[in-house]
């Protein structure tokens, strides 16, 4: 690797306060507590919003990895999680950062980041690519002084200007889970070759900070002379801890390990990312990925579908100890799964309806005969959080709740909406005549067998992805007949799924997501704001255009303290679930995962996030034990 000769300017503490100056004139808000222990104008190495950094300046390393682990190995597994537009059934391009395709999951890998997040802190970030991070006193202006050993997979030097290219082109043509996190960086500059400053509206949320610094890092040059707009297989420049190597479209990619990686020692990164290849094969079915589990060539697995889990894992290397079937705890962080009714179509904007085929699901049947009562029923989009609203409201939700009294049911200002609890027959009558009564208050009349309305028939089609669902959802489908909806179950392929999501052309669909420990504004628009709610790829799946959710998302961005944010997303849970824009359906509260004996981990797992293919790494005694080595 070459010496760096480029100059290395420092702005000083007086050059920026005082270029703050102006952007702070009229700045008489009281004295902030978000980022209060942050000094302004100085070079620090971290940032949390909401209280200390447990890390030093000088830290050697995350606290939740093996500094020492060895390099090496391959690890092949069905990843429990994506990003964009990845997709874990097919992919056809290599271009994971827009809208267009479908991309492998993992790519966002290759790519280095300004900070990175510790995964055992809910909202702490620390410099990666940057070298130090500066904040102006009105919180506005951000600067970075970009790492003089950075480097690309080519050798060339990432600078400032690549910094700023990749947020100005993220904004205009990225992801819209992308653009929503960046809507207030009014400009990217390159201050110098290696200080980058991003400036903000000032109408962003005091966590926007958090997210704009973890986006990835492009090279600008490359993009020079390649579109970034394009769905193609080219291997883009980029500069973090893996690049693609062979993959076969559809099928199978292979990430390798950058081996002269530029910040393999750093502290944010020893003891991560130790496998010296990451594989990740694709099957449009579950079962087929299973059967590859069983025969070795996927080595790890969390399993989602609870029949198997309880009944399938008693194949030969479960029982003689070769694979491993464990339990692990969920993370701290609020979870999302729900089913979103596409209000875009006047038949679900009532909410009417909307409880109506809620009462037709019938959880208690469902969790006894489909799911071996592996799950719990959700009643929130953050459960397993503080966010959960419990009780009636207490004094500090009321003072948000009181000026939207006109705007919200009357449901969001005593206990929190429930949902509904049947008699674990399948066909609870009592839930079903509710049923019926809500639509007929709505306007549909039983005509035959068929509920109608204006003379057309209340249609639901649930769009899904893979054929588990159909057995899942048969019950469900079943008791909406029973009641005069005109219920179906429409499986499609992956690539036809996605496109359809992103253009909302269904008419109900399930989804799931895990928040990070400290849910942004920018994060929560996206499902919520009805500014998303025409925006391809975004995931307002529902359609909600309630303006009450922007006021309720803008006390979240306000939030001074993690106990203002508690308050401000407890308000934001009673009223989703007195309105019933998502509808929630179940979660489970751990990881249910299986894999073959030849790794080694560091415990307990961190609290707020866990890529087993970054923390983990190969053991070489244990897989010769098994044969594997």
């Amino acid at each position: 690797m070459s010496n760096d000769s480029r100059p290395r300017s420092r702005p000083t503490r007086r050059d920026f306060l005082t270029g703050a100056a102006a952007a702070a004139a009229g700045f008489a808000l009281p004295a902030r507590l978000a980022f209060a222990n942050t000094p302004f104008g100085e070079n620090i190495h971290g940032l949390s919003a909401f209280g200390d950094l447990k890390y030093g300046p000088d830290f050697p390393h995350f606290d939740y990895v093996n500094p020492d682990a060895p390099k090496g190995g391959t690890f092949s597994f069905l990843p429990p999680t994506w990003l964009y537009n990845q997709n874990v059934q097919t992919f056809n391009t290599l271009n994971t950062f827009i809208l267009r395709g479908d991309a492998p999951p993992r790519m966002e890998m290759c790519f280095d980041q300004l900070m990175v997040r510790a995964l055992d802190e809910p909202d702490a970030i620390y410099c990666h690519l940057a070298e130090w991070v500066q904040v102006s006193q009105d919180r506005n202006r951000w600067r970075f002084g970009i790492k003089p050993q950075a480097r690309f997979h080519d050798g060339t030097p990432v600078t400032a200007h690549d910094a700023a290219f990749s947020f100005l082109t993220l904004k205009a043509e990225g992801h819209p889970s992308i653009t929503s996190v960046i809507r207030d960086v009014t400009a990217a500059v390159a201050i110098s070759d290696d200080v980058l400053e991003l400036q903000f509206s000032g109408d962003q949320s005091v966590q926007a900070i958090l997210g704009a610094s973890t986006l990835p890092i492009l090279s600008k040059a490359y993009y020079e002379s390649h579109d970034f707009t394009a769905g193609n297989l080219n291997v883009p420049l980029s500069s973090g801890p893996y690049r693609p190597g062979r993959f076969e479209p559809g099928s199978f990619i292979e990430f390798d390990r950058v081996e002269d990686y530029w910040a393999g020692d750093l502290p944010t990164m020893r003891g991560i990312n130790n496998f010296d290849r990451i594989r990740i094969e694709f099957f449009t079915e579950r079962l087929a990925g299973f059967e590859a589990f069983k025969k070795g060539d996927i080595h790890f697995r969390e399993e989602f579908t609870s029949k198997t889990w309880a009944t399938e894992y008693d194949f030969p290397a479960v029982n003689d100890g070769r694979v491993i079937k464990r339990i692990f705890p969920e993370e701290k962080t609020a979870r999302l799964q729900a089913w979103a009714l596409n209000q875009r179509r006047p038949k679900f904007d009532d909410r009417r309806v909307r409880e109506a085929i809620n009462l037709c699901f019938d959880f208690e049947w469902t969790n006894a005969k489909i799911f071996y009562d592996a799950y719990t029923r959700a009643q929130s989009l953050f459960e397993s959080s503080d966010y959960v609203a419990s009780g009636l409201p207490d004094e500090a939700e009321l003072a948000l709740l009181e000026p939207l009294r006109a705007l919200v049911p009357e449901a969001a200002f005593g206990e929190p909406v429930m949902q509904p609890v049947s008699d674990g027959s399948g066909r609870d009558r009592r839930l079903l005549r509710k049923a019926i009564k809500l639509l007929q208050d709505a306007g549909w009349e039983r005509r035959g067998t068929a509920m109608e309305k204006d003379g057309e028939p209340l249609a639901v089609e649930v769009l899904i992805r893979s054929p588990v669902f159909e057995r899942l959802l048969a019950g469900f489908v079943e008791n909406m007949r029973r009641i005069g909806i005109d219920a179906s179950i429409r499986l499609v392929d992956p690539v036809q799924f996605q496109a359809r999501l992103d253009e909302f052309d269904f008419d109900m669909v399930g989804f799931g997501l895990s928040w990070t420990g400290t849910p942004t504004e920018e994060s929560l628009q996206n499902l919520f704001s009805p500014q998303y709610a025409g925006i391809s790829g975004s995931s307002n799946y529902p359609g909600i255009r309630a303006p009450v959710y922007d006021l309720l998302l803008d006390n979240v961005g306000k939030a001074e303290t993690r106990a203002d944010l508690t308050v401000a997303m407890r308000v934001l849970d009673r009223v989703q679930r007195a309105r019933l824009d998502w509808i929630p359906n179940w979660y489970s509260a751990a990881h249910r995962v299986a894999y073959w004996d030849m790794f080694g981990f560091f415990e307990p797992k961190p609290d707020y996030q866990w890529p087993v293919e970054a923390l983990w790494w190969f053991d070489e005694e244990k897989a010769k034990a098994i044969g594997k080595a």
